[in-house]
């Protein structure tokens, strides 16, 4: 069996209530009950922390065993050279993704320090961009 771990950023915690018109109604918890109905097949494993380093600590830890890792690093995308350097240091393939367009938002969010160091990305399809990713993974 597969084993994927996904790991959400700061404030992705708030999904549901967070900016609905940006993020949607539906809070992580229930969609991630959806999306593990879509991979029976498949150990998904979920993780979210507003903390960078505790962020750092889950890909370290899964980095070597899991088959890959979906993040969504939230603002430390734009910010974290400390969680593009643990990206590269692991051996799974780690795929960005971001539940709205950042390429439509404000210009900061357009610089990634993650992307570079991640197999692929997957930006604006809202929750669905955890669906592709996983589906991306499993074709590795």
């Amino acid at each position: 069996m597969k084993r994927i771990q996904i790991i959400n950023g700061p404030n992705l915690n708030l999904l549901g209530t967070r900016e609905p018109a940006v993020y949607g109604n539906l809070t992580f918890e229930a969609y991630y009950i959806e999306l593990k109905s879509k991979f029976p097949d498949v150990e998904l494993d979920y993780f979210q922390s507003n903390t960078e380093g505790f962020i750092i600590d889950k890909l370290h830890e899964v980095g070597f065993t899991y088959d890959g890792v979906v993040l969504n690093a939230g603002a430390y995308t734009h910010t974290s050279i400390a969680i593009a350097d643990a990206i590269r240091a692991i051996t799974v393939p780690v795929i960005e993704v971001h539940i709205s367009n950042v390429f439509k938002r404000e210009e900061f969010r357009h610089h990634s320090y993650l992307s570079e160091a991640c197999k692929g990305c997957i930006v604006g399809f809202g929750l669905d961009s955890y669906r592709l990713a996983v589906d991306a993974i499993l074709k590795f």
